[in-house]
């Protein structure tokens, strides 16, 4: 009988769609989640403390197949996903939609100076100009990151009449490869960054980087705080050699209270709430893991597969 480990707080969607045959072990704690992996198979324990989640895969010694909402899995030990051989369906594509449209939410936040209409709105004050003046229409973004994040964020922003250009591996028309974009950045208006957490891209965004961005460029981050290399972004900031920051991500979260990005009137902090400003995260996880299950339990091919060699 093939045993799962399976988080409870799914259960109530999951437990009356399961095939029959199966031996759950629900659990609701980190305690628990010990105890219920010791035998299973399958696992899917996702949960808001990393190391609990890290723990638990080091303690679930017989598991073949592991599935995650998360879609960045770079708190997992890489390496006992590889010694053990074990299959890794992440949440990519999950968010995808709610945060390719948090980025143009924060592009047109940051253009239009929206943050300073709704303090004007506090202190019921009527503003007689905009604090805004940019247009989307006619600028020019660089994307950092074409997955499934990234290949929403561009249909979306050339609706709006923003000249995109994607970094690709493979190159191609209208793109730049990996080696090509650094000589690129002072063309560009919005720099985004929808990388995956891996050593290659860790810190891909420095003092060298900021520097070589027009003066009023404006970083988007939904990718991860380790891309860029914060203490030069608080500095760039500070000294107002770039436009201003965008970050639904930062190092670390949560960001200490009295980090100065909080007082940086140009940084906007969003917490890491992309991913979810929406009602549907785990409906739609929960439909992908009981496909994946079906096509699990009769041998055939699981999707999407992280691969922990790549971080992605």
């Amino acid at each position: 009988m093939t045993i799962l480990a399976i988080s409870g707080l799914i259960r109530p969607m999951l437990e009356p769609r399961l095939p029959e045959g199966l031996d759950v072990r629900w659990f609701m704690s980190a305690e628990e989640a010990l105890a219920a992996v010791a035998e299973a198979e399958i696992g899917w324990f996702d949960m808001n403390d990393k190391e609990a989640m890290a723990q638990t895969l080091r303690a679930a010694k017989k598991l073949k197949w592991l599935n995650s909402i998360y879609a960045g899995l770079d708190f997992l030990p890489m390496d006992v996903l590889i010694e053990r051989g074990i299959t890794v369906t992440n949440g990519a594509g999950i968010n995808a939609i709610t945060i390719a449209e948090y980025v143009v939410m924060g592009m047109l936040t940051i253009a239009k100076g929206y943050r300073e209409v709704v303090r004007a709105q506090d202190r019921r004050e009527w503003l007689f100009d905009s604090p805004g003046k940019r247009e989307l229409a006619g600028s020019k973004a660089l994307l950092l990151g074409y997955g499934a994040i990234g290949r929403l964020i561009k249909p979306r922003l050339e609706a709006f009449d923003v000249e995109v250009s994607v970094v690709r591996r493979s190159g191609g028309e209208g793109t730049l490869r990996p080696d090509e974009w650094r000589a690129r950045l002072g063309a560009f208006d919005w720099v985004i960054l929808a990388v995956p957490a891996t050593p290659e891209t860790e810190g891909m965004i420095g003092a060298a980087e900021l520097a070589a961005m027009k003066s009023d460029a404006v970083i988007v981050n939904i990718a991860r705080g380790s891309v860029i290399d914060q203490p030069a972004l608080v500095e760039a900031l500070a000294d107002k050699r770039i436009g201003g920051a965008f970050l639904d991500v930062t190092t670390p979260e949560p960001l200490p209270a009295d980090h100065p990005l909080w007082s940086l009137p140009n940084a906007h902090i969003t917490m890491h709430l992309s991913g979810r400003a929406q009602d549907k995260m785990f409906q739609r996880s929960g439909e992908r893991f009981l496909e994946n299950l079906r096509r699990y339990l009769r041998g055939e091919p699981v999707a999407p597969v992280f691969d922990p060699r790549r971080g992605y």
